[in-house]
């Protein structure tokens, strides 16, 4: 198979996941009886999804724009992120809705699948390996994403949103394979402005969410999320 073919499939396998966590999303949402266990499994989805963005961030991201950049470079990266998010997280709160799970699953997914195609170049066998890294972290959160989206559109038009953004990885792939295979500073400064924004979402939006009174499973999802991230970094070697 040639290795266009392979970018094309492991992005769309990767990015299948994003539409395959919101239609879970929905069939629980919808079929799943309210009470106690349903909350506790909708605040330990977010506190996971948020520990694999932690994950993300401090095993993937920020490490790898750091050794691309230079400090200077990687403080305004990182800086510019956060303050982007900001802006970002504040014009959405005051129409009424919140999009944090889904722009921090966006911040993670885009940049990684650009780094995956930019080193199918070099190491195809990396670039598989992170594919299936990246399919398994958009799960969980596009299954959160999917209840965020929900404050605001209609079950169908969430579900066709997500359907649509699924194809991202495979855009992200192509942009990182044809434009980016010789720009690591470029591909570092996008991963440091992601993780800005990320831990700004995370902070802000996400844990809070998963808080509950009286209740300390949630906080555990957060440790297995973050887990998961340091099992998929153990992977790539």
């Amino acid at each position: 198979m040639a290795e266009l073919q392979i970018i094309i499939l492991f992005s769309l396998l990767s990015g299948s996941t994003v539409f395959l966590g919101g239609l879970l999303s929905y069939y629980f949402g919808d079929h799943v009886k309210s009470g106690l266990i349903k909350a506790e499994i909708i605040h330990s989805s977010t506190a996971f999804g948020g520990g694999i963005l932690m994950a993300a961030v401090a095993l993937v991201l920020i490490p790898e724009g750091m050794q691309a950049l230079s400090i200077i470079p990687m403080a305004i990266s990182f800086l510019t992120g956060a303050i982007t998010f900001f802006f970002i997280d504040r014009y959405i709160q005051r129409k009424g809705g919140t999009m944090a799970q889904l722009l921090g699953m966006l911040s993670d997914f885009v940049p990684e699948s650009i780094a995956m195609g930019a080193v199918f170049s070099q190491n195809p066998q990396l670039g598989i390996l992170l594919a299936i890294i990246i399919g398994i972290q958009n799960f969980p959160e596009a299954f959160n994403a999917y209840f965020d989206l929900k404050t605001r559109y209609s079950a169908k038009k969430c579900l066709a949103i997500l359907f649509l953004l699924s194809f991202s990885g495979v855009v992200s792939a192509f942009a990182g394979y044809y434009f980016l295979s010789g720009m690591p500073k470029t591909i570092g400064a996008l991963m440091l402005f992601s993780s800005g924004g990320i831990i700004y979402l995370i902070f802000q939006d996400i844990a809070p969410l998963s808080k509950m009174k009286k209740n300390w499973i949630p906080a555990l999802g957060a440790c297995f999320g973050f887990m998961v991230g340091m099992i998929g970094l153990k992977m790539l070697g």
